[in-house]
């Protein structure tokens, strides 16, 4: 299991387009739709699901040295060098920039957006993980991925009230409040080792989950059995169940 922050562009403004200009850039350029992905913020992420926004990144990545993958040139894309020069002294400016002020910094696990995953917002007052199969990406330090093996038992486990209710014991706080699921808190979680067989149960009923959130149905009684599953494998008894619960 990794996991790792969303993408830090420097300036949000230049790198994160809506349909809109999406479409613009693509029909001046066709080439255009080679270097941009879809991207969800932190605020678009649910319990087991996403509402994504229609927002897109200008994916100008600064390559990866360990695998022999160069920066993106963005000569090689007219229409979108067009639409960078317009922030041009801005691009300059900024910390987190690349080779050049076209290219975004380098980031070791750009593939990694690409994979299944499971991803978060750092701030929010319920468990809200979310499964992408659909390689989108995720924007700065206050959103995050998680990549690995086990993702269908680890989703119904950090979804879980277990979940909620020792985050409450161990996580930190906005100024106002707020829990804010960070990256070293997740790691200190006591989650159990399952084999492949023991987390087919677990698979199958995240599979049910996803496909009725899909269908905007109530997953409320599913979410209860997933939680009375993980509730077995810690052998919890009644009353420490009410205490979770509660």
């Amino acid at each position: 299991m990794k996991i790792n922050y969303g993408i830090k562009t420097g300036f949000n403004e230049a790198f994160i387009i809506d349909r809109a200009k999406k479409d613009e850039l693509i029909a001046a350029d066709p080439k255009s739709a080679e270097i941009i992905r879809p991207i969800l913020r932190g605020r678009d992420i649910k319990r087991y699901t996403y509402e994504f926004a229609d927002l897109w990144l200008i994916a100008t990545h600064n390559g990866i040295r360990e695998k022999g993958i160069p920066p993106v040139n963005v000569k090689k894309y007219p229409a979108i060098k067009a639409h960078l020069d317009q922030f041009y002294a801005a691009l300059e400016k900024r910390f987190d920039k690349g080779d050049t002020p076209y290219n975004l910094r380098s980031c070791a696990y750009t593939d990694d957006f690409s994979k299944q995953k499971i991803v978060w917002g750092e701030i929010s007052d319920i468990p809200k993980f979310s499964f992408d199969a659909d390689g989108k990406f995720l924007t700065d330090v206050t959103t995050f991925i998680m990549t690995g093996e086990s993702l269908g038992f680890l989703m119904c486990f950090l979804n879980s009230r277990l979940s909620e209710y020792y985050f409450s014991k161990i996580g930190t706080t906005t100024g106002v409040g707020t829990v804010r699921w960070k990256k070293y808190k997740i790691e200190t979680f006591h989650i159990p080792k399952l084999t492949n067989k023991e987390q087919i149960p677990f698979a199958m009923i995240l599979n049910k989950i996803l496909s009725q959130k899909q269908k905007s149905l109530n997953t409320t009684t599913l979410e209860k059995d997933a939680d009375t599953m993980i509730y077995r494998l810690f052998e919890f008894s009644e009353e420490e169940i009410q205490t979770i619960e509660g």
